[in-house]
Parts: C-alpha cells; structure tokens; sequence
C-alpha cells in the first residue's frame, strides 16, 4: 500500500504521487521566497484581468493555495501579536476549507470548461459544514495564563499561525488529488463511493448540528438558573455544572468533536473515489494516497485539544472525573458504571 503513496504503480497516474506533489510544493516555495519582485509581480498581475487569467490556469493549483496560506499566516500571526487574542486562526476555521474547496474546483473549471461533478459536490458539502461551525476560543485564555506571555508567542509563532493554517489547506488536499486526476480520466461522472460519502457526510453534520445544538440550550439553561438562584438549588446535570445524562452527550463526551472530525475522513473518500476511477480498480491499495495525512493530523489534533479542554473541565467541575470514567471521549457508545472503572480507562 505504501508504493501508492510513495511511487507510482504501472496503473497509477504519476502527476497523484506524493514525490511529484513533494517537487511542486518545493518549486512553489522556492518561487515564493527567492522572487526579488514577487510584490510587483503580484501587483502587476492582480491589476491585468488576462495576465491574472493566465496566470491562476497556468499555475498548480495547490503552489497558488500555498501562497495564499503563507500570505494568512502572517496576517494571522500579526493580528494576534497585536490583538493578544490568539483565536484568529481559529476565526477562519470555517471559511478557508471551503476557499480551498472552491479553488480546486474552479481550477478544474477553468482547464476543462465544466464543473466536475465530484469536486463540485464536495465543495457544496464544505460549504454547507462551514456555514453552520462553531469553534471555542476558551483554550487561548487558559494558555496564556499558564504559559505566560513569552512562551505563548513562541506557540503562536511555531504552531498556532503556521500549524494551523497550513492543516486546514491540507484537510482540503483530497480535492487537489481529484483534481489532478480529472485530467485522466474519461468520464466526469459521480461513483457508487461518492454518493456514500455524501449520504455519510450529510448524516455526520446532522449529528454535529444536534450535539451544538444541545451543548448550547443546555448552556444557556444553566446560566438563566444561576441568576435565579444558588448552585446548590440546581439539581442533575446543571448542578453538575456539565452536560452528562441526557442527549448524544451521555454516549461521547465529545460527539460534536467525532462527527467533525469524521466529516473530513469522508471528504477523503472523494480522493479514493477519483483514484478508483482513474485507475479501473477498487482494491485495497487504491484507499491509500498520501492526502490521508489530512485527516490523521486533524484526528491528532482534536486528541491533544481535547485532552487540554477537559483539563479545564475537570478542574472546574469535580464530577467531571467520573464522566470520563463512563462514557467514551469521541466514539459513541452506551455508557458503563463509573465506579466499576479505573482511572487509567483506555479511551477511545
């Protein structure tokens, strides 16, 4: 399976490997910080409508989203610089993938003159993901408080700007595969795998929808109660001061968290699809290429983010122990007897 990462089988179109991926992206760097007139050229290009034309079709598609990247990451780390507010990457969480979506697809659009179905599809699906997120700054706060100021600049400086920008170009790199592999392929139609990771991608956002929607009534329930009366008048989960016995809640602690981050593990279908077409073959090997690499560091991300937010929470809330005894972190599943488990529970 590794050789359809790493080189490219008889089958398998050599432009969708990584190593030819990895010779772009370095090219598209070296332009980027070797060019003694980039701004001019930049400016001049930007100003004639034919040059900018010939200029978006002519360019790889994934060096011109790795330009537009590195500009935002230094807008993003300046404005938090400045700002001492840490979440501005976070603010765009919900809009660039589907930038990124658009601009694959458009590419595709502006060499083959049609909207390919599958990359179509797959941008309406991050779009409509993207205007319904949410995101929780509260970690940033937390941070800076056991950081301290230094120490929370060099963060930001090595992973909240760079880190987090370039992954959410990466989350949308298996539309760059797919558009790579329009180009092969005979048919511009949508496959049995495409319409399953639509049906799965539409199920997970309903699922997301519902577990926001219940954190955030209950929320709001718990702080209307609180300003009629004590903390020990609240009873059940608001006295607990967390969301644990009712809802999708009390089969994940975090089910909003497993159906985001299994949204993007179904985008990646569209890039398996693709190379299934491209190469006349649904075998094993061909659910393997290297955009993977988008989910799996998306799916570490939310492990460590995750293990930091319900730091906080069992610091604030005591019996927030025990829920993390019970009941699985993302996977969902019927919760068992807190008091029957030990605190070294694997989780899931």
């Amino acid at each position: 399976m590794m050789q359809w990462i790493t080189e490219s089988s008889p089958n398998f179109p050599t432009d969708a490997t990584w190593p030819h991926t990895w010779n772009i992206l370095q090219a598209g760097f070296n332009d980027l910080i070797s060019s003694k007139h980039i701004v001019s050229s930049i400016c001049s290009t930007l100003q004639n409508c034919s040059k900018f034309q010939a200029f978006y079709k002519d360019t790889d598609p994934l060096v011109s989203a790795l330009y537009l990247t590195t500009i935002l990451i230094s807008v993003h780390y300046v404005m938090s610089e400045v700002t001492k507010n840490y979440s501005q990457v976070d603010r765009a969480w919900s809009i660039l993938p589907a930038v990124y979506a658009w601009h694959f697809t458009i590419h595709d659009y502006v060499l083959h003159k049609s909207f390919h179905p599958r990359l179509l599809t797959a941008s309406v699906l991050i779009s409509i993901w993207g205007t319904r997120l949410t995101y929780n700054f509260a970690r940033y706060p937390y941070l800076l408080e056991k950081l301290g100021a230094p120490l929370m600049a060099l963060l930001n400086l090595f992973f909240i700007a760079p880190f987090q920008d370039y992954l959410l170009l990466l989350m949308v790199t298996p539309l760059y595969m797919t558009n790579l592999l329009t180009s092969v392929t005979e048919t511009r139609a949508l496959r049995t795998l495409d319409y399953v990771a639509v049906v799965s991608h539409l199920t997970l956002l309903i699922i997301e929808t519902i577990a926001d929607e219940q954190q955030y009534v209950f929320q709001t329930e718990k702080h209307a109660l609180l300003k009629h009366l004590k903390p020990a008048q609240l009873i059940g989960d608001y006295k607990l001061g967390f969301l644990w016995h009712s809802g999708l809640f009390q089969y994940s602690r975090h089910a909003n968290f497993f159906a985001e981050m299994s949204m993007w593990w179904v985008i990646y279908l569209f890039s398996v699809s693709a190379v299934q077409e491209a190469t006349g073959t649904n075998d094993c090997s061909t659910f393997i290429n290297w955009t993977v690499a988008g989910p799996v560091v998306l799916t570490g991300l939310f492990q460590g983010s995750t293990w930091l937010t319900e730091k906080i929470s069992y610091e604030k809330y005591p019996e927030y122990l025990k829920y993390r005894q019970s009941v699985n972190r993302f996977i969902p599943w019927f919760p068992s007897n807190p008091n029957k488990q030990s605190h070294t529970k694997k989780e899931l």
